[in-house]
Protein backbone atom coordinates (compact mmCIF):
# COMPACT_ATOMS: atom_id res chain seq x y z
CA UNK A 1 0.00 0.00 0.00
CA UNK A 2 1.22 3.42 -1.15
CA UNK A 3 0.97 6.44 1.08
CA UNK A 4 1.80 10.23 0.03
CA UNK A 5 4.17 10.68 2.30
CA UNK A 6 6.76 8.08 3.79
CA UNK A 7 10.22 8.86 4.26
CA UNK A 8 13.41 8.16 6.98
CA UNK A 9 13.63 10.81 9.40
CA UNK A 10 16.43 9.42 11.58
CA UNK A 11 19.21 6.92 11.29
CA UNK A 12 22.65 6.31 12.60
CA UNK A 13 24.64 8.93 11.23
CA UNK A 14 22.17 11.02 13.37
CA UNK A 15 23.43 9.66 16.38
CA UNK A 16 26.40 11.96 18.00
CA UNK A 17 28.50 8.69 20.12
CA UNK A 18 30.16 11.66 22.11
CA UNK A 19 27.19 12.35 23.75
CA UNK A 20 25.99 8.67 24.97
CA UNK A 21 25.93 7.24 28.15
CA UNK A 22 28.59 4.95 26.83
CA UNK A 23 31.42 6.99 25.98
CA UNK A 24 34.45 6.79 27.76
CA UNK A 25 33.14 3.58 29.52
CA UNK A 26 35.95 1.57 27.96
CA UNK A 27 38.59 0.81 25.91
CA UNK A 28 36.86 0.08 22.65
CA UNK A 29 35.24 1.75 19.58
CA UNK A 30 31.63 1.49 19.20
CA UNK A 31 29.19 2.40 16.60
CA UNK A 32 25.49 2.75 15.91
CA UNK A 33 23.95 -0.75 14.33
CA UNK A 34 20.74 0.94 14.52
CA UNK A 35 18.73 4.29 15.66
CA UNK A 36 15.10 2.52 15.15
CA UNK A 37 11.56 1.70 16.63
CA UNK A 38 10.58 5.18 17.90
CA UNK A 39 7.78 5.90 20.00
CA UNK A 40 6.18 8.71 18.96
CA UNK A 41 3.95 11.44 20.69
CA UNK A 42 2.55 14.47 21.02
CA UNK A 43 4.49 17.22 23.38
CA UNK A 44 2.50 20.20 24.81
CA UNK A 45 4.25 22.84 22.56
CA UNK A 46 2.34 20.74 19.33
CA UNK A 47 5.76 19.32 18.08
CA UNK A 48 5.78 15.25 18.32
CA UNK A 49 8.70 13.42 19.89
CA UNK A 50 10.80 10.32 18.76
CA UNK A 51 11.79 8.01 21.57
CA UNK A 52 14.34 6.16 19.28
CA UNK A 53 16.11 3.11 20.06
CA UNK A 54 20.05 3.01 19.73
CA UNK A 55 21.34 0.42 19.56
CA UNK A 56 25.71 0.82 20.19
CA UNK A 57 27.38 -1.83 18.97
CA UNK A 58 31.26 -2.91 19.32
CA UNK A 59 32.88 -1.98 16.11
CA UNK A 60 35.08 -5.66 16.72
CA UNK A 61 33.32 -7.65 18.45
CA UNK A 62 35.10 -10.42 18.01
CA UNK A 63 39.14 -10.43 19.25
CA UNK A 64 41.83 -12.92 20.60
CA UNK A 65 39.63 -15.74 19.99
CA UNK A 66 36.66 -14.05 21.73
CA UNK A 67 33.10 -12.11 21.11
CA UNK A 68 32.32 -9.55 23.17
CA UNK A 69 29.57 -7.54 24.62
CA UNK A 70 28.23 -4.84 26.42
CA UNK A 71 26.96 -4.79 30.02
CA UNK A 72 26.14 -2.68 32.48
CA UNK A 73 27.78 -3.18 35.70
CA UNK A 74 26.26 -1.95 38.86
CA UNK A 75 29.40 -3.56 40.97
CA UNK A 76 27.09 -5.10 43.79
CA UNK A 77 26.34 -1.00 44.72
CA UNK A 78 23.00 0.30 45.57
CA UNK A 79 24.00 3.45 44.04
CA UNK A 80 23.24 3.52 40.50
CA UNK A 81 25.46 6.63 39.46
CA UNK A 82 28.62 3.83 40.44
CA UNK A 83 27.61 1.67 38.13
CA UNK A 84 29.84 1.55 34.70
CA UNK A 85 29.60 -0.50 31.27
CA UNK A 86 31.93 -3.26 31.01
CA UNK A 87 32.68 -5.48 27.77
CA UNK A 88 32.50 -9.75 28.59
CA UNK A 89 34.68 -12.06 26.82
CA UNK A 90 33.01 -15.46 25.32
CA UNK A 91 35.19 -18.25 23.36
CA UNK A 92 34.38 -18.44 19.80
CA UNK A 93 33.62 -21.93 20.34
CA UNK A 94 31.03 -21.46 22.91
CA UNK A 95 29.30 -19.11 20.85
CA UNK A 96 26.83 -18.98 17.61
CA UNK A 97 27.25 -16.00 15.91
CA UNK A 98 25.05 -16.41 13.23
CA UNK A 99 22.30 -13.58 13.54
CA UNK A 100 24.44 -10.09 13.72
CA UNK A 101 22.37 -8.70 16.37
CA UNK A 102 23.17 -11.16 18.81
CA UNK A 103 25.23 -14.91 19.76
CA UNK A 104 24.25 -18.15 20.83
CA UNK A 105 25.57 -19.87 23.68
CA UNK A 106 26.12 -23.63 23.16
CA UNK A 107 25.87 -26.68 24.90
CA UNK A 108 22.98 -25.36 27.55
CA UNK A 109 19.65 -27.32 27.51
CA UNK A 110 17.84 -23.41 26.94
CA UNK A 111 18.03 -21.39 24.35
CA UNK A 112 20.75 -18.74 25.99
CA UNK A 113 21.91 -15.52 24.20
CA UNK A 114 23.90 -12.45 24.96
CA UNK A 115 23.61 -9.05 22.55
CA UNK A 116 25.93 -7.63 20.01
CA UNK A 117 25.08 -4.13 20.91
CA UNK A 118 23.52 -2.42 23.85
CA UNK A 119 20.58 -0.56 23.75
CA UNK A 120 19.49 2.91 25.29
CA UNK A 121 16.87 5.55 24.27
CA UNK A 122 16.81 9.06 22.89
CA UNK A 123 14.37 11.63 22.45
CA UNK A 124 14.16 12.84 19.58
CA UNK A 125 11.97 16.34 18.85
CA UNK A 126 10.35 16.66 15.50
CA UNK A 127 7.95 19.39 13.48
CA UNK A 128 4.35 18.50 14.05
CA UNK A 129 4.44 16.83 11.02
CA UNK A 130 7.53 14.48 12.05
CA UNK A 131 9.22 15.61 8.96
CA UNK A 132 12.05 17.71 10.18
CA UNK A 133 14.03 17.26 13.30
CA UNK A 134 13.86 20.31 15.75
CA UNK A 135 16.19 18.95 19.01
CA UNK A 136 17.86 15.65 19.60
CA UNK A 137 17.75 15.30 23.42
CA UNK A 138 20.85 13.63 24.68
CA UNK A 139 20.10 14.86 28.15
CA UNK A 140 17.39 13.29 28.40
CA UNK A 141 18.37 9.80 27.12
CA UNK A 142 17.16 6.75 29.13
CA UNK A 143 19.81 4.43 29.94
CA UNK A 144 20.37 0.90 32.15
CA UNK A 145 20.63 2.16 35.80
CA UNK A 146 19.78 -0.99 37.62
CA UNK A 147 20.82 -4.98 36.84
CA UNK A 148 17.73 -6.16 35.36
CA UNK A 149 18.76 -3.74 32.43
CA UNK A 150 22.37 -5.15 32.30
CA UNK A 151 22.02 -5.54 28.46
CA UNK A 152 20.17 -2.62 27.95
CA UNK A 153 16.42 -0.49 27.20
CA UNK A 154 14.36 -1.54 23.90
CA UNK A 155 11.25 -0.95 22.07
CA UNK A 156 9.93 2.10 23.94
CA UNK A 157 6.18 2.71 23.17
CA UNK A 158 4.46 5.83 24.65
CA UNK A 159 0.98 6.86 25.44
CA UNK A 160 -0.95 9.82 26.91
CA UNK A 161 -3.43 8.84 29.07
CA UNK A 162 -5.24 11.86 30.50
CA UNK A 163 -1.99 14.49 31.43
CA UNK A 164 0.48 12.12 31.87
CA UNK A 165 2.62 10.64 29.44
CA UNK A 166 3.44 6.69 29.98
CA UNK A 167 6.23 4.87 28.58
CA UNK A 168 7.08 1.50 28.63
CA UNK A 169 10.10 -0.33 27.79
CA UNK A 170 11.68 -3.83 27.28
CA UNK A 171 14.85 -4.34 29.77
CA UNK A 172 17.04 -6.94 29.05
CA UNK A 173 19.18 -8.83 31.45
CA UNK A 174 20.01 -12.53 32.28
CA UNK A 175 17.33 -11.91 35.47
CA UNK A 176 14.87 -11.88 33.04
CA UNK A 177 13.79 -10.08 29.67
CA UNK A 178 10.94 -7.78 31.55
CA UNK A 179 8.51 -4.62 30.82
CA UNK A 180 9.66 -1.60 33.00
CA UNK A 181 7.55 1.41 33.11
CA UNK A 182 8.38 5.35 32.97
CA UNK A 183 5.91 8.37 33.33
CA UNK A 184 6.14 11.80 32.49
CA UNK A 185 4.25 15.26 33.09
CA UNK A 186 5.74 16.38 29.83
CA UNK A 187 6.47 13.76 27.43
CA UNK A 188 9.73 14.38 27.68
CA UNK A 189 11.59 14.36 31.28
CA UNK A 190 10.81 10.77 32.73
CA UNK A 191 10.59 9.27 35.96
CA UNK A 192 11.40 5.31 36.31
CA UNK A 193 8.42 3.44 37.73
CA UNK A 194 8.94 -0.11 38.09
CA UNK A 195 9.26 -3.84 36.46
CA UNK A 196 5.51 -4.21 35.57
CA UNK A 197 5.43 -7.08 33.34
CA UNK A 198 7.88 -10.38 34.17
CA UNK A 199 9.72 -12.41 31.99
CA UNK A 200 9.58 -12.48 28.10
CA UNK A 201 6.39 -10.90 28.49
CA UNK A 202 6.77 -8.25 25.74
CA UNK A 203 5.32 -5.26 23.55
CA UNK A 204 3.17 -4.03 26.13
CA UNK A 205 0.87 -0.93 24.65
CA UNK A 206 -1.32 0.87 26.82
CA UNK A 207 -4.60 2.62 25.50
CA UNK A 208 -4.67 6.01 25.33
CA UNK A 209 -7.46 6.22 27.68
CA UNK A 210 -9.53 4.47 30.31
CA UNK A 211 -11.74 1.65 29.54
CA UNK A 212 -14.68 1.97 32.73
CA UNK A 213 -12.11 3.54 34.88
CA UNK A 214 -9.43 1.17 34.36
CA UNK A 215 -6.26 1.35 32.26
CA UNK A 216 -5.81 -1.26 29.23
CA UNK A 217 -2.84 -3.00 27.59
CA UNK A 218 -1.90 -5.14 24.87
CA UNK A 219 1.04 -7.61 25.97
CA UNK A 220 2.53 -10.21 24.33
CA UNK A 221 3.93 -13.29 26.27
CA UNK A 222 6.19 -15.36 24.47
CA UNK A 223 7.27 -19.27 24.98
CA UNK A 224 8.30 -22.53 23.20
CA UNK A 225 5.06 -24.24 23.71
CA UNK A 226 1.43 -23.95 22.15
CA UNK A 227 -1.89 -26.08 22.57
CA UNK A 228 -3.36 -26.90 19.28
CA UNK A 229 -6.70 -25.42 17.90
CA UNK A 230 -8.64 -27.94 17.51
CA UNK A 231 -9.07 -29.19 13.77
CA UNK A 232 -10.90 -26.95 11.69
CA UNK A 233 -10.48 -23.93 13.52
CA UNK A 234 -10.00 -20.53 12.20
CA UNK A 235 -6.95 -19.74 14.52
CA UNK A 236 -3.63 -20.39 14.16
CA UNK A 237 -1.16 -21.89 17.61
CA UNK A 238 1.70 -19.80 18.55
CA UNK A 239 2.55 -16.02 20.04
CA UNK A 240 -0.76 -13.66 20.32
CA UNK A 241 -1.47 -10.09 21.62
CA UNK A 242 -3.10 -10.53 24.83
CA UNK A 243 -4.99 -7.97 27.34
CA UNK A 244 -4.38 -6.71 30.65
CA UNK A 245 -5.72 -4.79 32.99
CA UNK A 246 -4.84 -2.37 35.81
CA UNK A 247 -6.19 -0.02 38.38
CA UNK A 248 -3.01 2.18 38.43
CA UNK A 249 -0.84 1.39 35.11
CA UNK A 250 1.70 -0.70 38.02
CA UNK A 251 -0.24 -3.41 38.85
CA UNK A 252 -1.78 -5.85 35.66
CA UNK A 253 -3.78 -8.27 35.59
CA UNK A 254 -4.18 -10.19 32.41
CA UNK A 255 -7.74 -10.50 30.84
CA UNK A 256 -9.64 -13.82 30.50
CA UNK A 257 -10.85 -13.11 27.01
CA UNK A 258 -8.23 -13.64 24.16
CA UNK A 259 -7.00 -10.20 22.27
CA UNK A 260 -5.65 -10.47 18.20
CA UNK A 261 -4.95 -14.14 17.36
CA UNK A 262 -2.97 -15.40 14.57
CA UNK A 263 -5.06 -16.66 11.42
CA UNK A 264 -4.96 -19.83 9.86
CA UNK A 265 -5.08 -19.01 6.33
CA UNK A 266 -2.29 -17.05 6.43
CA UNK A 267 1.36 -17.75 7.38
CA UNK A 268 1.96 -13.75 7.02
CA UNK A 269 1.11 -13.88 10.60
CA UNK A 270 2.38 -16.81 12.01
CA UNK A 271 3.87 -14.80 14.59
CA UNK A 272 2.74 -11.47 15.92
CA UNK A 273 3.43 -8.71 18.16
CA UNK A 274 2.00 -5.57 19.21
CA UNK A 275 2.81 -2.27 17.57
CA UNK A 276 1.11 1.33 17.90
CA UNK A 277 -0.55 2.46 21.20
CA UNK A 278 -4.26 1.66 20.75
CA UNK A 279 -5.80 5.28 20.38
CA UNK A 280 -9.88 5.43 20.39
CA UNK A 281 -11.63 6.30 17.28
CA UNK A 282 -15.26 7.04 16.07
CA UNK A 283 -15.30 2.84 15.28
CA UNK A 284 -13.26 2.19 18.29
CA UNK A 285 -9.67 1.21 19.11
CA UNK A 286 -7.40 1.43 16.60
CA UNK A 287 -4.40 -0.74 16.77
CA UNK A 288 -1.38 -1.13 14.32
CA UNK A 289 0.18 -4.68 15.18
CA UNK A 290 3.15 -6.61 13.41
CA UNK A 291 2.77 -10.01 11.55
CA UNK A 292 5.96 -12.22 10.89
CA UNK A 293 6.45 -14.41 8.37
CA UNK A 294 8.97 -17.23 8.27
CA UNK A 295 12.01 -16.79 6.42
CA UNK A 296 15.37 -17.47 7.09
CA UNK A 297 17.03 -16.43 10.46
CA UNK A 298 14.39 -12.90 11.49
CA UNK A 299 11.48 -13.37 8.82
CA UNK A 300 9.78 -10.92 7.06
CA UNK A 301 8.00 -8.28 9.14
CA UNK A 302 4.59 -6.73 8.09
CA UNK A 303 2.59 -3.79 9.77
CA UNK A 304 -1.36 -4.44 9.75
CA UNK A 305 -4.62 -2.95 11.43
CA UNK A 306 -7.22 -4.11 13.55
CA UNK A 307 -10.02 -1.65 14.99
CA UNK A 308 -11.35 -2.70 18.20
CA UNK A 309 -14.45 -2.41 20.46
CA UNK A 310 -14.65 0.38 22.45
CA UNK A 311 -16.22 -1.17 25.58
CA UNK A 312 -14.63 -4.32 25.22
CA UNK A 313 -10.78 -4.22 23.46
CA UNK A 314 -11.00 -8.67 23.13
CA UNK A 315 -13.92 -7.89 20.34
CA UNK A 316 -12.80 -7.23 17.07
CA UNK A 317 -14.96 -4.68 15.11
CA UNK A 318 -12.96 -4.91 11.78
CA UNK A 319 -9.45 -6.02 10.36
CA UNK A 320 -7.43 -6.13 7.00
CA UNK A 321 -5.21 -9.16 5.62
CA UNK A 322 -3.34 -6.65 3.49
CA UNK A 323 -0.30 -5.04 4.98
CA UNK A 324 -0.92 -1.73 5.74
CA UNK A 325 3.46 -0.98 5.54
CA UNK A 326 6.27 -3.14 3.87
CA UNK A 327 9.82 -3.09 3.98
CA UNK A 328 10.88 -0.13 1.47
CA UNK A 329 13.95 -0.63 0.01
CA UNK A 330 14.05 2.48 -2.42
CA UNK A 331 13.96 4.02 1.43
CA UNK A 332 17.37 2.50 2.55
CA UNK A 333 19.04 2.23 -0.78
CA UNK A 334 20.91 5.81 0.19
CA UNK A 335 22.50 3.52 3.69
CA UNK A 336 22.63 0.35 1.85
CA UNK A 337 26.15 0.38 3.27
CA UNK A 338 24.94 0.17 6.57
CA UNK A 339 22.36 -2.28 6.06
CA UNK A 340 22.48 -6.18 7.91
CA UNK A 341 18.58 -6.96 7.61
CA UNK A 342 16.04 -7.24 4.77
CA UNK A 343 12.12 -7.27 5.08
CA UNK A 344 11.82 -5.59 8.30
CA UNK A 345 9.43 -2.98 9.20
CA UNK A 346 8.07 -2.43 12.82
CA UNK A 347 5.98 -0.25 13.91
CA UNK A 348 5.92 1.64 17.27
CA UNK A 349 4.31 4.82 17.30
CA UNK A 350 1.36 6.67 15.88
CA UNK A 351 -0.30 10.50 16.55
CA UNK A 352 -3.21 11.87 15.20
CA UNK A 353 -2.77 14.50 12.91
CA UNK A 354 -6.50 15.87 11.50
CA UNK A 355 -7.42 13.93 8.29
CA UNK A 356 -4.24 11.79 8.84
CA UNK A 357 -2.52 10.07 11.07
CA UNK A 358 1.80 10.26 11.45
CA UNK A 359 3.19 6.58 12.02
CA UNK A 360 6.34 5.78 13.09
CA UNK A 361 8.42 2.68 12.24
CA UNK A 362 12.11 0.87 12.43
CA UNK A 363 13.23 0.19 9.17
CA UNK A 364 15.67 -2.80 8.79
CA UNK A 365 16.37 -2.57 12.39
CA UNK A 366 18.21 0.81 10.98
CA UNK A 367 16.46 4.09 11.18
CA UNK A 368 13.24 5.68 11.61
CA UNK A 369 10.72 6.03 9.30
CA UNK A 370 7.52 8.42 9.08
CA UNK A 371 4.56 7.81 7.38
CA UNK A 372 1.50 9.73 6.86
CA UNK A 373 -1.72 7.84 6.38
CA UNK A 374 -4.87 8.92 5.67
CA UNK A 375 -7.72 8.34 8.37
CA UNK A 376 -10.04 6.87 4.98
CA UNK A 377 -8.06 3.89 5.10
CA UNK A 378 -9.54 2.59 8.01
CA UNK A 379 -12.84 3.30 6.96
CA UNK A 380 -15.74 1.01 6.94
CA UNK A 381 -16.47 -0.43 3.44
CA UNK A 382 -19.82 1.61 2.00
CA UNK A 383 -22.27 -1.38 1.73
Amino acid sequence: MAHAVDRLIFGPDDVDLARSPLAGQFDAETYVLGAFNPALTRLPNGNLAMHVRVAEALRRPIRDGNVHAIRWDGGGSSDTARGRYVLDAWPLDLVDTADPRKFLIRGGRWKVMALTSLSWILPVELSPDGLAVVTVHYDKAIAPHASFQCYGIEDARVSKVRDRWLMTTCSVSPERHSTTLYSSDNGLDWTFEDIVLDHQNKDMLIFEGLIGGQYWAQTRPLGDLYFAYPPGSEWRSGPSINLATSPDALHWKPYREPGIRAHVDTVATARMGGGTPPILTDDGWLTLWHGVEPKEIVGIYRTYWSILDRDDPSKLVRTSHTPLLEAAPDLTRPIEDKMYLRDVVFTTGIVDAGDRYVVASGEADLACRITHIAKSVFAAPEV
